[in-house]
């Protein structure tokens, strides 16, 4: 029997608001219409996003890592 919480999707919010040029959050890595309309997203939307914000985030680390010089 499948457990409630593996039907909620919990916000993906780190209480690190701050949004960039694109307007993408650099704590959650949420755009600002993701993050505006959350509470009214169905769960399958809002899974849809956390997987986007784990693709953003992925990309993020790719752009800001620089390997040492030698």
């Amino acid at each position: 029997m499948a457990n409630l919480n593996d039907y909620f999707v919990h916000s993906p919010c780190v209480r690190q608001c701050c949004l960039d040029d694109n307007d993408v959050c650099v704590g959650c890595f949420r755009t600002l219409q993701e993050i505006t309309s959350w509470s009214r997203f169905s769960e399958d939307e809002k899974r849809e996003v956390i997987v986007n914000c784990t693709k953003r985030m992925h990309t993020s680390e790719t752009k800001t890592h620089h390997p040492s010089k030698r």
